[in-house]
């Protein structure tokens, strides 16, 4: 297929794509001489590559690949554990007119896909968020959010890594650590693995 690819600088392609994540997986994939970094982000990829690198092979190759899902053997199923106990769930619960049983077992439902990372070391952009918990970020960020916090906006789904301030829709708290420098690997999720949120607990009232 035909991809929209646009220079950035003289280092670096930016690629439009419906899979981020997917064709990142792929074009690193492929080993590409003086390809450095493929990036996913919301709707795009971008390549970085050094002054060894053929463009116009590597544009080539980029149009030759198919846009489908990255292969079961590339990804990791990470299965998180939820205590629903977020600051933001009753009032999350009144701006989608369901109660908060209701918001647990939609956002437990869906298998979701990190599409990307950004904003914070290990914070991880979860799509796959069933439309009937779209809600806004607030119009005032909190100073700061809790780690293992876990969290809705617009149509996303996310865990803070680490404390930071933060302006997403509180749901709930996971024990699991997401970002630790002194793993091999510090971030517990990279673009394209999968994510299944499950309950631990519960808030199923109003509080005051």
């Amino acid at each position: 297929m035909t991809y929209d690819i646009r220079p950035m600088g003289d280092r670096a392609l930016l690629v439009t794509t419906p899979n981020p994540a997917s064709l990142a997986t792929a074009i690193c994939g492929l080993r590409l001489d003086g390809v450095t970094e493929a990036v996913p982000a919301a709707e795009t990829v971008l390549i970085r590559f050094d002054p060894t690198c053929n463009r116009s092979n590597l544009r080539r190759a980029i149009n030759e690949l198919d846009d489908l899902p990255a292969t079961t053997n590339s990804r990791t199923h990470v299965v998180i554990p939820v205590t629903y106990d977020g600051e933001d769930l009753d009032d999350v619960a009144n701006a989608c007119g369901i109660d908060v049983a209701e918001v647990i077992a939609i956002h437990c439902a869906p298998t979701y896909t990190v599409a990307f990372c950004g904003f914070a070391p290990g914070f991880a952009y979860l799509s796959g968020l069933d439309p009937r918990l779209t809600v806004s970020r607030m119009s005032t960020p909190r100073p700061r959010v809790r780690a293992g916090a876990v969290a809705i906006a617009d149509r996303w789904s996310a865990v803070y890594p680490r404390a930071s301030p933060g302006g997403w829709r509180l749901l709930g708290t996971t024990t699991m650590s997401l970002f630790d420098l002194s793993r091999t690997q510090p971030a517990a999720l990279k673009p394209g693995d999968t994510v299944q949120f499950t309950p631990v607990t519960s808030v199923t009232t109003s509080r005051p």
